[in-house]
């Protein structure tokens, strides 16, 4: 009986994560850290923020160039959400910003590949940063809604990269359950403790599944017609060849 229940524990687990652990052990083993530039360029800029904005007036400068608020000009959002992205709370620790980040992106870079992961991230955490404004803008009122003092409150961070870049992991590999646990302990959280931080992770999941989404549906699309171009176009010079 154990061993039946232990051969069908395994089976379940290389049917959630055997595709992705093979696929993530193949690069590493291949690459070692060479296999994500980005995520360790992203862990190291980071580490560099939070250093410079513990300095003497180094929060300041933080501030001016990767600190988003709501009650900012949408511009001067826009302009800083790149870096926002990489510019942990003042009030936890980095470790763990460290940490998600380094192994999330990292396999991201790995299963989404570089520039997917790049786009996936930040499409993300400009949508919460989109919502921040007009939860704002409708009020407490709305179920959605905040008061005007959230507006003055910093909203950086990679949490909401991390969870997006999860999702489609998730997706891509076929790994269900994971992303369902993903997306259930995050709604979990917005209802248990809805504050600005959770609502932006909904936000982060709900447009990292439409990316997903269109990738599916779309993906494979544009190279198929492409194929089908260039096919037409071999056929058509071989006839005029022939004859």
């Amino acid at each position: 009986m154990r061993q039946g229940r232990g051969a069908l524990l395994r089976r379940a687990v290389v049917a959630e994560w055997g595709t992705l652990f093979g696929t993530v052990r193949d690069h590493v083993v291949r690459k070692r850290f060479a296999s994500i530039p980005l995520a360790v360029g992203a862990t190291f800029l980071i580490l560099l923020f939070s250093i410079v904005q513990h300095l003497p007036g180094g929060e300041a400068f933080v501030t001016r160039i990767g600190v988003v608020k709501a009650a900012l000009p949408l511009d001067v959002s826009l302009l800083r959400t790149p870096l926002s992205l990489y510019v942990p709370a003042l009030d936890l620790p980095v470790w763990g910003a460290l940490a998600q980040v380094l192994l999330v992106f990292g396999i991201a870079e790995i299963v989404l590949g570089r520039k997917a992961t790049l786009f996936i991230a930040y499409a993300c955490t400009l949508a919460g940063t989109i919502y921040a404004r007009l939860a704002v803008r409708i009020g407490p009122d709305h179920l959605f809604g905040f008061p005007g003092w959230v507006a003055h409150i910093r909203d950086t961070g990679p949490s909401a990269a991390v969870v997006a870049l999860a999702i489609c992991i998730a997706w891509k590999t076929r790994a269900w359950f994971t992303g369902a646990a993903v997306i259930g302990t995050m709604v979990g959280e917005a209802v248990v403790l809805p504050n600005l931080a959770g609502l932006e992770h909904v936000v982060a999941i709900i447009t990292a599944v439409l990316i997903a989404s269109a990738g599916e549906v779309f993906g494979s699309y544009w190279p198929r017609v492409l194929n089908g171009v260039g096919a037409a176009s071999l056929f058509s010079a071989e006839r005029q060849r022939t004859a």
